[in-house]
């Protein structure tokens, strides 16, 4: 008799992964609410997940003794304690979780001649390293600019947005191609760019606009062919790496046009504004040879009132719910990973330079000098822990109700992982995989890992 395999986090008594007696897998009530996997439709394949070494995630980590350290490398990079993350994202030079603005360059220099990474080797560079050694191999890396040097854009300043000048467009090309050697001086590959970290965003932070037009025409006729004519041909481009809402009408753009399409992986997305899922899905079925990547998304705060139970409030259990929300409708339409925002915090969601406070998955309260772990940590790790890279995505349905969320992947090895989030009452439910089924209570606001041997 085949055994399954469930793990359960619950808000009701804040009890994490914990692990509920395996059942067999055979008999089940036709009567009550359905969960059904069909594991002959298969979808995307599973690239795994990660987190940002933004600087402020770096400057923090280095501020924290080295047995927590070790803790917070082994909480997200170790296979088998931690989330087993096996993506990373950094920023090209300063974000707004930065201590500021900065450069690898001294401004005016249009000919790179002092492009310098030494910034990123005081704190950035040191915590990537720590996370490839426990992980055991390099990570698959996306660096992401927020904005060009000042004298490169129309506003001559890197916050509050503006636009890259054309007459830099070619040189700002050549300090992505920069960036990546000096990067891989350091031993540390970077597999992907993505253009602009939100180009239809004018904030008061490190920011640049772009049309779709100009995304376009910047990687058809400046980084798409410099990237080929270097050293790193095989650099993935990705677009867009911004919201979910209009997430088609943009890509489209680029993704139409042959020239630019030809050196395009796929398509970045954020969770802010929107849960339209429905555009990923748009997109994937216009472009299915295209790829689809969630490359950021955090809570942002608006207290830092430790364990309070509101959205947004740092330690909700409703913060970790819009975690496992967002992954599991990204899943169900074609995304083939999920790529946190920082990797770590202070205790009042910083540092950031212009005050715009997040929660992150793990905080440091610096008074104490102890770790936060957040639901938002245990809510990833029901998918992160358990889908191996190399799964596929299986068509999955229930009649529940919007309160219930579940997506489903067939590992390498050939077992089921079907991951269960209710947002509402109390629920008993039938699991059928391939017409075979078990009996699962699933209590209220709780989020469930159900693993399954192989299933014919």
């Amino acid at each position: 008799m085949k055994k399954v395999e469930i793990i359960r986090s619950q808000k009701r008594d804040r009890s994490y992964w914990q692990e509920i007696p395996s059942q067999p897998l055979g008999q089940y009530d036709p009567k009550r609410k359905i969960i059904a996997v069909n594991t002959h439709e298969k979808a995307q394949t599973h690239l795994g997940f990660g987190g940002a070494f933004t600087e402020a995630a770096a400057y923090t980590y280095a501020q924290t003794t080295p047995a927590n350290q070790e803790r917070i490398i082994e909480a997200y990079f170790d296979a088998e304690q931690g989330l087993n993350y096996q993506l990373g994202r950094v920023a090209i030079h300063s974000c707004d979780f930065a201590l500021g603005n900065y450069t690898y360059i001294e401004e005016g220099d249009t000919e790179l001649k002092t492009f310098n990474l030494g910034r990123e080797d005081q704190w950035v560079v040191p915590m990537i390293h720590a996370a490839m050694a426990k992980q055991g191999k390099p990570l698959q890396m996306l660096a992401s600019p927020w904005s060009p040097p000042a004298f490169m854009k129309t506003t001559k300043e890197m916050n509050y947005g503006g636009e890259l000048l054309p007459e830099f467009a070619a040189v700002w090309a050549q300090y992505y191609v920069k960036f990546i050697a000096a990067m891989a001086e350091r031993h540390i590959p970077i597999w992907g760019v993505s253009i602009q970290n939100e180009p239809q965003a004018l904030q008061c932070w490190d920011s640049c606009l772009y049309t779709a037009e100009q995304e376009r025409d910047f990687i058809k006729n400046h980084l798409g062919p410099m990237l080929q004519a270097s050293s790193y041909p095989e650099t993935a481009i990705v677009i867009w790496d911004h919201n979910r809402d209009i997430l088609v009408e943009r890509a489209a753009v680029v993704l139409s046009d042959p020239e630019a399409a030809q050196y395009v992986w796929g398509t970045g997305n954020h969770w802010y504004l929107s849960e339209d899922f429905n555009q990923l899905a748009t997109l994937h079925h216009m472009f299915p040879d295209k790829h689809l990547l969630f490359t950021e998304g955090c809570v942002e705060l608006t207290t830092t009132a430790e364990g309070a139970e509101d959205t947004n409030y740092i330690g909700s259990w409703e913060n970790g719910q819009r975690y496992g929300r967002n992954i599991i409708g990204d899943f169900n339409n074609w995304s083939e990973g999920w790529i946190d925002w920082n990797l770590l915090l202070n205790e009042e969601g910083g540092p950031n330079h212009v005050s715009n406070f997040c929660e992150a998955p793990i905080m440091l309260d610096r008074q104490t000098d102890t770790l936060m772990f957040n639901p938002s940590y245990y809510v990833i790790g029901h998918f992160s822990r358990y889908l191996q890279r190399g799964a596929v995505g299986v068509k999955n349905t229930h009649t529940v109700g919007n309160h219930f969320h579940v997506t489903s992947f067939e590992n390498p090895d050939g077992t089921i992982v079907c991951v269960v989030q209710n947002e509402g009452w109390i629920e008993e439910v039938a699991l059928v995989i391939n017409g075979q089924g078990l009996n699962v209570t699933v209590p209220d606001n709780s989020i469930l890992t159900i693993i399954v041997p192989p299933v014919s």
